[in-house]
């Protein structure tokens, strides 16, 4: 029976954290403007914000920040009134 409730749980928590904020590449931000964003928006460290920067440049798009919903709309709107280009997928 324990294992029937554990199971419910992580299926539970595996549905409501799969969203994710995409941040996609533009010409019109710097680097510095987009890791100081990262930086106060997502709360990443400076090395994440700056490996994100650089995948967002190279590959086009990068995942910045994966969780519930409510969590990431005002992150991402955030990110939007900063004037990067993202979307919660």
């Amino acid at each position: 029976m324990s294992t029937k409730v554990l199971e419910e749980v992580l299926t539970e928590e595996q549905v409501s954290n799969n969203n994710e904020i995409v941040l996609y590449n533009d010409d019109v931000n710097t680097f510095d403007h987009v890791i100081n964003t990262l930086m106060k928006v997502c709360k990443h460290t400076p090395e994440q914000a700056e490996q994100c920067s650089l995948i967002v440049h190279y590959n086009g798009k990068c995942t910045v920040k994966t969780g519930e919903m409510k969590e990431l709309k005002p992150q991402c709107s955030s990110l939007l009134e900063a004037g990067l280009n993202a979307e919660i997928i």
